[in-house]
């Protein structure tokens, strides 16, 4: 035993094990300090220099250049619109100032640092500044004329017999691009003719989805007379039946003026202005007449 007490030493009593636990010193309760984030203030100066430089970039004044003419523009500004307000001629079809732009017809497409890119849709930025668009150039002109002819064969016109003949911009865009044979095949498709409204008639066979009507035209209590109805080739303007019926002549007149073919007819009265005499017959598109 002896040799064993030597070596694990000599064995406690419970009763001293509690006198030596009351002698120990007691534990001190560390208390931790709650962390405050910091808040890094930006500098006023610094502040007001990163909004100088956002007011430089959104300058309101945009320079570019057409076919090499020096023109002005807003930012935010379609091309399409300063165009216009330049004096420069872009063809389009589906168009309209202060209306929210669809790029629906394609035939405004111009080129800007190698793109295509659709006039209508694609506004001015300090991106712009000194830039070079190509509008009338023998290649888009000839997607120009391209297009045109596609309008022509995938829908039924008859231009001699119709009512918009000389100042539908379809067939003056026709004449412009020197459009004789189109190289498509017809497509000769059977669409219905909508005439049960008293002031207006729908013919779907001259329509080529521009799209004008459905958001210009509206009753005198803001609602929709037209809409589009089905999807992909079978895409067509569907007209509220009910609506058409109680339109006034007046918007009746006036969603034959905005339709830039013979789709959309003021009844009752027509070919008031003789042919040789109309719009396009006194003056080619693009000639004084850039919207």
């Amino acid at each position: 035993m002896g040799f064993f007490s030597s070596l694990f030493g000599k064995k406690q009593k419970p009763e001293e094990v509690k006198q030596e636990a009351k002698h120990e010193a007691p534990k001190q309760e560390v208390k931790r300090e709650p962390i405050v984030e910091k808040k890094v203030e930006t500098p006023v100066v610094e502040t007001k220099k990163v909004e100088e430089i956002k007011k430089e970039n959104m300058s309101d004044t945009i320079k570019f250049k057409i076919d090499g003419k020096e023109c002005v523009g807003k930012n935010g500004q379609s091309i399409l619109d300063a165009a216009i307000e330049n004096g420069v001629y872009i063809p389009s079809l589906c168009h309209m100032k202060d209306v929210i732009p669809a790029g629906s017809c394609r035939i405004c497409q111009i080129k800007m640092n190698g793109r295509t890119m659709a006039a209508c849709t694609t506004p001015l930025t300090c991106d712009c500044n000194n830039l070079e668009i190509e509008n009338d150039t023998p290649e888009i002109n000839e997607v120009r004329k391209a297009i045109v002819e596609v309008l022509f064969v995938e829908g039924n016109h008859f231009c001699p017999s119709c009512e918009k003949s000389g100042c539908c911009e379809l067939q003056a865009l026709g004449y412009k691009y020197a459009m004789l044979v189109p190289r498509f095949q017809y497509a000769f498709p059977q669409r219905e003719i909508f005439a049960a409204s008293p002031n207006l008639m729908l013919d779907r066979n001259r329509c080529i989805l521009c799209k004008k009507c459905v958001r210009i035209i509206k009753d005198e209590k803001g609602r929709s007379v037209f809409a589009l109805k089905n999807r992909g080739h079978k895409l067509e303007i569907n007209i509220d039946v009910d609506l058409a019926k109680t339109l006034s002549p007046a918007i009746a007149q006036k969603a034959m003026e905005i339709c830039p073919v013979g789709a959309i007819i003021k009844k009752e009265k027509g070919f008031a202005v003789p042919i040789g005499s109309r719009k396009f017959d006194l003056k080619p598109i693009g000639i004084g007449n850039l919207n």
